[in-house]
């Protein structure tokens, strides 16, 4: 019974809102929660983090966001809290449960759904288009035009000479990394290297494979101690190249695995130093 009432005065509160905004559809949302943390660090990066009112426990970047209040995971949020917020609009990810959107948008919320980039170009994408839902748009499109001529600069100059062979890791049990429909891959191809795994069926790999097709270069995401006990395991394996070359790293798991436009061209830095061999 508590939970009905709950819900019947947000609902009349969000429906009072939505009503008497009806007029004036254009304007930017003032109340932002967001599902997701690199929807998160987009809004700080657009200069809007002052209208977000909430996020999920898993958004830390930027130091401020971990501030802010939290309506709980990626996938289990309280959504009488999000409710009670009264968000003039939601941003959601793929892992948002269909239920929540649509119970969200039964009581009247404002929600968009943003689908997980896959590679550079989709990140690009993403950023313009919540640069577009908080009035940002031609703001995002400036910051992705630069960091756009920035990356080709990179790419270009490291795409001279030889391509050696790359795996990187992204889990340890079971053993697991990126094909192909990542922009793990970008990194990869762009740093100048050729990604061993590139066409796999999925991110499940085994060491017997890594050690078959001899890679030159080895990048481990952190795992916590788990990434320097992989290290040693690799560096174990006498005719593994990497090994002989010295060239097994440690790069952090956020750098890697959910970068926004503008971290991955710094990311794209390092991984074109490993790829080199002149990281230190």
């Amino acid at each position: 019974m508590k939970r009905y009432t709950i819900f019947l005065l947000c609902f009349v509160l969000v429906f009072n809102r939505v009503g008497f905004c009806a007029d004036s559809k254009a304007k930017p949302p003032n109340r932002i929660v967001s599902f997701g943390p690199l929807l998160t660090e987009s809004l700080y990066l657009l200069g809007v983090d002052e209208k977000l009112v909430a996020n999920t426990i898993y958004c830390t970047r930027p130091p401020a966001a971990k501030r802010k209040e939290k309506i709980g995971t990626m996938v289990d949020m309280n959504l009488e809290k999000v409710v009670v917020l009264q968000p003039d609009l939601v941003l959601a990810t793929s892992l948002t449960p269909p239920r929540v959107i649509a119970q969200l948008k039964r009581l009247g919320v404002k929600v968009v759904s943003l689908d997980s980039p896959k590679t550079f170009d989709e990140l690009c994408e993403k950023f313009i288009v919540v640069g577009g839902l908080v009035g940002k748009k031609e703001k995002a499109r400036e910051m992705i035009l630069a960091v756009k001529r920035e990356v080709e600069l990179l790419r270009k100059n490291a795409s001279r000479g030889r391509r050696p062979k790359v795996f990187v890791q992204i889990g340890a049990s079971p053993l697991f990394t990126s094909n192909k429909d990542s922009f793990i891959n970008d990194f990869i191809e762009f740093a100048g290297g050729s990604n061993i795994a590139k066409y796999s069926r999925g991110g499940i790999y085994s060491r017997e494979a890594v050690l078959r097709q001899n890679p030159d270069v080895i990048i481990i995401a952190t795992m916590g101690m788990v990434a320097e006990e992989e290290k040693e395991i690799w560096k174990s394996f006498r005719g593994l190249a990497a090994a002989n070359n010295n060239s097994i790293y440690i790069v952090e798991s956020d750098q890697v695995c959910s970068p926004t436009p503008f971290t991955f061209a710094d990311t794209l830095r390092k991984f074109i130093k490993m790829i080199k061999g002149e990281y230190e």
